[in-house]
């Protein structure tokens, strides 16, 4: 018989079962995985030397924990991860409105339930996917809504007077009792809301409306923060952040192979898209160093943090852009080129805090910067630097492709090409192809035109080539031609 199809106190007495407080049941559970060998947060990349060696010595400590750091720095993900460390299913007192114990009762409806019934007393089962509850911390947040207050409504309809602790209604931290609770932004939760933490934290008091019950909650509560609220909007109480057992400093992906794997499995993309849109390696490359570039930004507030969910949604939104332009031209499957990145820049403007300098730029003009600045970084990677004096031009190996630029009159990529004509266009630049195949020999078939495509746009950011944006695409110049052309 399955634990879970239990009915009764006195069946489950008779199965030896015995209960664990929940900070015991996570230490137990992650010892055994940590003795197995097993991955304790599947699923996060990026601390496996860091943060997650902390976060499990705070739970073998037996710690509540404060995670601190910047926006999209996966703290929600963590505590969502620790559920996975409860035991599968635990007992609890039927009716209970906090998850009693039938072992341990703590409410009074509990208690007199397990007095009047005894091992007739009827038990449900809660699965460890109930046992997470989240609260946003924000300044309206009231003790009422955290811990409880006296309900009116039920004081009549029981008719009972308000010195009856019976009138009391649970707040949400009493009813996840035996639960994880996560309060998220706890700075931006009122000094005085934070002091009616205290006793939950350290004594297990609750007090509501003159009423001082000795209510032993059993909790694992997991604080987050961002180091930025501690001056801009409030901050952790003293008192509270002494209560708090461990401290955990989070950080971004210190990769760009790291943040490209959280993007991979971050996305919301489904078969159809997958399947019609190919992307170059070195395209997800780009948008993850579009995240780095913003990190270093000067326009761009570090303190705010550059959170990973901007580059999930600028891949979403590449793969949409690409997807857009194969429905218009009529084909089945595309591949993505550099000039669709433009379509990525909603994504980023919508996830940066500027600076001044950055308001006076616009955030358009930022998020353009930013797909500049990456394509600079990477342009050496893969083909010769190009220095800003060369003594000898001729011998550059730039040399023949801005000679071509040189004698024609323009150069147009078209948004709407289809993937013929776009071909076509770049096949046209003879000494693209020489160069891919002294420098890039081994590139796969696939990402070529890409490659192309980059070397044009990384021959513009090293000043080589002028590129302007016309109505229906982009336009790629020889710097002086145009001027001598006047000249003449």
């Amino acid at each position: 018989m399955k634990i879970e199809n239990i009915t009764t106190f006195g069946e489950l007495k008779k199965t030896g079962y015995t209960s664990k407080r929940i900070k015991d049941e996570l230490r137990d559970n992650l010892r055994t995985k940590i003795k197995a060998g097993e991955t304790t947060f599947d699923g996060v990349h990026g601390f496996e030397n860091s943060v997650i060696p902390e976060l499990e010595r705070a739970i073998l400590s037996r710690h509540n924990i404060n995670l601190l750091g910047l926006r999209g720095q996966a703290k929600t993900r963590l505590a969502r991860k620790m559920v996975e460390l409860l035991d599968e299913y635990i007992p609890v007192v039927a009716g209970s409105e906090i998850n009693d114990d039938p072992f341990h009762p703590i409410s009074r409806f509990a208690k007199d339930l397990l007095a009047e019934k005894g091992d007739a007393t009827p038990i449900t089962w809660l699965h460890r996917s109930e046992r997470f509850s989240e609260k946003l911390a924000t300044p309206d947040v009231t003790v009422a809504d955290l811990i409880g207050d006296v309900d009116p409504i039920k004081a009549a309809n029981l008719k009972l007077s308000y010195a009856d602790d019976r009138v009391i209604h649970f707040g949400m931290i009493p009813r996840a009792n035996r639960c994880i609770f996560v309060i998220n932004e706890l700075p931006d939760l009122q000094a005085r809301i934070q002091v009616a933490l205290f006793n939950i934290l350290q004594e297990g008091d609750i007090q509501i409306r003159g009423f001082k019950l000795r209510m032993p909650l059993d909790m694992q509560f997991v604080f987050t923060a961002n180091p930025e609220d501690y001056t801009n909007r409030g901050s952790i109480v003293t008192p509270l952040k002494d209560r708090i057992g461990s401290q955990i400093l989070t950080h971004y992906p210190e990769t760009v192979a790291i943040a490209r794997t959280i993007t991979q499995q971050e996305a919301r993309l489904n078969e159809e898209q997958s399947d019609a849109v190919y992307v170059p390696s070195l395209a997800k490359d780009l948008i993850e160093q579009i995240a780095f570039e913003a990190r270093e930004s000067d326009y761009i507030d570090n303190k705010s943090g550059v959170s990973a969910r901007m580059t999930i949604t600028a891949f979403e939104n590449l793969i949409s852009t690409a997807e857009r332009r194969a429905l218009k031209a009529g084909n089945d499957t595309t591949t993505v080129r550099l000039s669709d990145f433009m379509g990525i820049i909603p994504a980023l403007t919508g996830k940066v805090e500027l600076v001044y300098e950055g308001e006076q730029e616009g955030a358009a003009a930022v998020a353009q910067h930013l797909i500049s600045d990456a394509i600079h970084t990477f342009f050496p990677a893969y083909f010769p630097k190009i220095e800003k004096l060369e003594r000898d031009a001729d011998s550059s190996p730039y040399a023949k492709v801005l000679e071509w630029f040189f004698a024609e009159t323009g150069f147009e990529l078209l948004d709407d090409a289809s993937d013929e004509e776009y071909r076509k266009q770049l096949d046209a630049i003879e000494p693209l192809t020489d160069l891919l195949e002294k420098y890039q020999p081994s590139i796969a078939p696939a990402d070529v035109y890409f490659f192309k495509e980059f070397v044009l746009w990384g021959l513009v950011e090293y000043d080589k080539l002028s590129k302007d944006r016309v109505d229906v695409g982009y336009q790629f110049k020889d710097l002086y031609s145009s001027y001598i052309n006047k000249l003449k």
